[in-house]
């Protein structure tokens, strides 16, 4: 990689992956990695700089997480965000204290030394803290650089060996100038040029997957998405021909996705692809499963098997491809020793077979969301392809709560179509991250032309969010709520109720499964 990059610690915040963001903005790139990588394996990466996140333990605590001692040693810019403060000051024998007087949510903060962070920045600033540990002791080469009323040490520099704290927050939105301290950062103190772009991650992409494949060939798994038509592209440019593109129907697809996904690939874009109608044995192996991690580990496993399968009736496969995108490890896995907790797994990632015989190749799994529709633009695909919102690769299967059965997914593909058509003709599609439909493993009394109904029920569910990582519910006009219910009920036959979704992210999750 010749790109700069700027290497994060997670020691578990909810914010690391805001960081990871903010960094990105700045046209720099950025990688989340564990709090107890060895200073070795850091220094190898060339970083330009290190960022300490913050994290729900406390210093004070015989088991707190610290990372290698080593990385104070590598003579890299480091930024300590909140716990990243506390772990820098008692690493480097300053001291921390819990106390009573807790500092969360938006506070003053006065600055004390306008250099290299707060430079060119007013002399107070409304910013977010989150903590009940104090640094009450500056570690020796340290000095105060701003303080706020309750906390007279809320930022710490040396400028000597270029490691820089602060107390709260100025990744979050509500820090009044914390982009422009993290940019600060990356251009006073680490030196970084800020060039990284979609353009440049493309060329890099290219010309990496071109070393590394030679001359053998890929097989990739293509959905239609804007996720696996991206990771196609960028292969297909380095390896051409090399490439077959397999579309397999898992029987969990939504209706005329098929026939869309082999319309435009094949005519638009001449793409090798090959298409593999497997519903059989994927609706066989989710037969009685009602458990929605069990679901995603058998969809995965399944997809590997047939990928497998059609590869070994190629000469000279030696990989796989897949769109997988940085949310999709993020959620799917702690990094090692890490505390952050796994959200669930992701058919791409936690459905791996541990001896799978195919080598993994994923050109986007560094890259958010948003990052990969930028980068759609670049390789000129249509905004249909672009914009089309995420379809999760375990399909209708997590979106029927309980058991998966012909009959079920019959009946959710009749709902859902209602919902897309009636998003688009009220123009919201494209504005709204996801509009489907959920089918819940219960039924409700209704009635229907004077008789009684015990019917099934639908939730609806619409979400405005960027990358997928936080979303919020969308406030859907109360006339297009009312065609949606009208449509659903009156033209689908076995759903008497439909209920709307108002839940954000977190605490819930996108899918609710």
């Amino acid at each position: 990689m010749t790109r700069q990059i700027i290497i994060i610690l997670d020691f578990g915040s909810q914010y690391t992956q805001l960081i990871a963001r903010r960094v990105r903005e700045n046209k720099v790139f950025s990688k989340i990695i564990p709090f107890n990588t060895p200073a070795e394996e850091i220094a190898a990466m060339s970083p330009k700089g290190l960022i300490l996140s913050g994290g729900p333990a406390s210093v004070t605590s015989k088991k707190s997480p610290y990372p290698d001692k080593g990385i104070f040693k590598l003579g890299l810019p480091i930024l300590g965000i909140c716990y990243g403060m506390q772990v820098i000051t008692e690493t480097l024998k300053g001291r921390v204290k819990h106390t009573k007087k807790r500092e969360f949510g938006k506070t003053e903060l006065f600055i004390d030394d306008n250099r290299d962070l707060f430079n060119h920045l007013p002399g107070n600033l409304t910013c977010w803290a989150s903590h009940g540990d104090f640094v009450t002791k500056l570690p020796p080469g340290f000095h105060t650089s701003a303080h706020t009323l309750n906390t007279p040490i809320a930022a710490i520099s040396n400028r000597r060996s270029k490691i820089y704290a602060v107390q709260f927050h100025p990744e979050v939105t509500h820090t009044e100038k914390g982009n422009q301290i993290l940019s600060n950062f990356l251009f006073k103190v680490c030196g970084c040029l800020g060039r990284w772009n979609m353009r440049s991650f493309i060329k890099e992409t290219i010309e990496n997957t071109k070393k590394i494949i030679a001359k053998d060939k890929v097989v990739l798994g293509l959905s239609g998405g804007v996720d696996s038509a991206v990771a196609a592209l960028l292969i297909h440019k380095a390896i051409g021909r090399n490439l077959r593109c397999i579309f397999i129907n898992n029987g969990l697809l939504r209706a005329g996705e098929s026939e869309q996904v082999k319309e435009v690939f094949r005519t638009a874009f001449h793409l090798n692809l090959g298409y593999v109608d497997r519903s059989k044995r994927f609706l066989m192996r989710l037969r009685g499963v009602t458990d929605p991690e069990e679901k995603r580990k058998i969809i995965g496993d399944e997809f590997i098997k047939v990928f497998e399968e059609e590869a070994h009736k190629i000469k000279k496969v030696k990989y796989l491809a897949q769109g997988t995108l940085y949310p999709d490890v993020i959620e799917s896995m702690s990094p090692i020793g890490s505390p952050s907790a796994r959200i669930k797994s992701h058919h791409n990632v936690g459905g791996l077979p541990a001896h799978m015989k195919l080598k993994l190749i994923e050109p986007l799994r560094d890259l958010f969301k948003d990052e990969v529709r930028l980068i759609a633009r670049e390789l000129n695909l249509p905004d249909n392809v672009i914009f089309r919102q995420p379809f999760p690769g375990p399909g209708l299967a997590i979106r029927i709560v309980g058991e998966v059965t012909c009959e079920r997914l019959d009946l959710l593909r009749e709902v859902d179509k209602r919902v897309l058509e009636e998003i688009r003709n009220a123009g919201l599609y494209e504005g709204v991250w996801q509009s489907f439909a959920v089918l819940l493993p219960i039924k409700s009394v209704g009635v229907m032309g004077d008789e009684r109904t015990y019917e099934n029920v639908a939730a609806l569910r619409c979400v405005l969010s960027v990358d997928g990582m936080t979303a919020d519910w969308v406030k859907l006009p109360y006339e297009v709520l009312e065609k949606i219910s009208n449509r659903i009920i009156n033209e689908v036959k076995g759903v008497n109720r439909v209920v709307y979704d108002i839940s954000s992210k977190p605490p819930a999750t996108i899918e609710w499964e």
